[in-house]
Formats: structure tokens, sequence, C-alpha cells
């Protein structure tokens, strides 16, 4: 397209559904975004909008272009992102993506870096989604399992986050502790609802235990470290968030295939931005007694 701003337009139109709105929002008399419609639909030769007395409504068509439209936009705000992170203060966004199950231990140290930096924003993003850093969605990422090898990324070794069998203590209470590895077949466990689960733990204990031994299922592992707290059956937590649980405890202590290896992911172009780096420096001083 040869006229991105009246793309732009378009999809602001079709985002607010009035002219008036679109208007305001990219700084522009309301006359200038309907010639930009007019010029559009004239140049592509289809509609794009119905017209009515509510306002604008994308046709068939104008969705097609629109979401076309809204991720291009959506990668200027990214690259706009990325441009700002490398300025030399320590101030403006900063985007770290992590799994959910490290916010226990990552969020107080989000947000000690804050206090020693007031006019920084936070964006902490979690979730099994893969954020892409070469599109500016984050400045950090901590990922667990194999390292990361998408390309342009800088990936650092962080640390081995150790994995023991833990119960609440209403449940040990209720059942008792396993005796041994043979004992366990006799007790109850909390797990992810997805058998084809990549945690290490997770595939540990479908290949070691019946099915029907998994007698608590969960999509994510807040749901599962609830479950486990509630006494629904035992599980595998990190060995450093039971200082947070003081109705859970440790059946059963660390071992190497339960855990996963954590690594430290920025892009290369963000890499040594004094943000970047400020972060990276207090996330390890920080994070020492992890794998504790």
């Amino acid at each position: 397209m040869q006229n991105w701003d009246e793309v732009r337009t378009a999809y602001q139109v079709a985002r607010l559904g009035t002219v008036s709105g679109a208007a305001e929002v990219l700084g522009v008399h309301h006359a200038t975004v309907i010639r930009h419609i007019d010029a559009l639909e004239g140049r592509l030769g289809v509609k794009l909008f119905q017209r009515h007395a509510r306002g604008y409504t994308p046709t068939e068509a104008g969705t097609d272009l629109l979401n076309v439209a809204k991720m291009t936009d959506d990668q200027f705000q990214q690259l706009q992102g990325r441009i700002k992170g490398r300025g030399d203060a320590v101030d403006g966004d900063l985007t770290v993506t992590s799994l959910a199950s490290f916010s226990t231990m990552l969020t107080p140290i989000l947000v000690g870096f804050q206090n020693q930096h007031p006019k920084l924003r936070v964006r902490y993003l979690t979730g099994d989604r893969l954020f892409r850093l070469e599109y500016g969605e984050a400045h950090v990422a901590i990922r667990a399992g194999n390292p990361p090898d998408q390309p342009d990324n800088v990936v650092q070794p962080f640390l081995e986050q150790k994995v023991c069998l833990v119960a609440s203590k209403s449940y040990i209470e209720k059942f008792g502790r396993p005796k041994d590895d043979a004992d366990l077949v006799n007790h109850h466990f909390v797990s992810h609802d997805d058998m084809d689960g990549r945690a290490p733990f997770h595939r540990w204990l479908t290949a070691n235990l019946p099915h029907d031994r998994i007698s608590y299922r969960t999509m994510d592992n807040r749901s599962m470290r609830d479950a486990i707290a509630a006494g629904a059956g035992m599980g595998f937590l990190p060995k450093c968030e039971l200082s947070t649980m003081p109705e859970v405890e440790c059946v059963m202590e660390p071992r190497d295939e339960w855990s996963s290896r954590l690594w430290l992911v920025t892009h290369v172009d963000l890499h040594r931005t004094p943000k970047v780096q400020a972060f990276l420096k207090y996330l390890k001083e920080e994070s020492r007694n992890w794998e504790n």
C-alpha cells in the first residue's frame, strides 16, 4: 500500500466506530478522515465501511484489510518500544516475560527494582505464549527447559529450578507421607491437564505412575499450586516457593529429573542498554537464593 496514512486512518475508524473518534486519536480534522476513507475505497474499488447513523461498520473487505492494518500498527508500536529502550536512563517501560509459575518469586524483585528507579513502568507478561523479543514484545524473558535458539537473541544460563514433591499439612494428616517411590501409587496427585506437558516433573509423573493416580488436573501452575495447598493431592513445586506457603511441606527432596534449567533471554539490539543491564544485574543478585 502506497499511502499508509490512509490505511491507518481506516484502522482507527474501524477500531473506534466513528469519524470523530478517529480524528481525535490521529490529531486531524474529521474532514481529513473522510477524505482518507474515500480515497482508499476509490483506490481499492471496494466499500470498506457501511455508513449508518451510529457510525461506521467494516464490510467483509474492510475487515480483511483492517486485520492486516492492526498487525502492522502493533509492529510499529513494538518497534517504538524497542527504540525507546535504547536510551541511557533507567526509566520508561521495562517489559519482562516468564511463565506464570515464576510470579511468586519474580514479582518482589520487579517491585524492588522499580523502587530503585521510580520513573520505571514495569510490564510483567505471563503465560504460555512465546513473546517475541525481536518485535519488541519484551526486554527480558525468563524461560525454562532447553536453551532458546531463536536468532538474534542473547541467551544466558540463569538458575537450576529445584523441584520437590510436596503436600499440604491437611493432606499429610489424612493420607500420611509416602514412604518411598513404591508407596506413591497409594497417593493422589495434582498435575497438568495436558498429558503431553513439557515440564520434567510432569513427564516423570506420567511415566512412573498410573494415570488414575492424577486425580486433580488443571491448566496452569497457579491453579495447580492452589489445589496442592487445598489438599487435593501431592504435587511438584519449586523448593524456593515453600517459604511462601506455610501450609505446604516437602515430602520428597528435589531430584535432577524433576528440575528445570532457567535461561535469561534478551534481544541483541537491547541487551547492552543501561536499563536491561541494570535489571539483569539486580535480578541475578536478588535471585541467588532461588536454588536453595
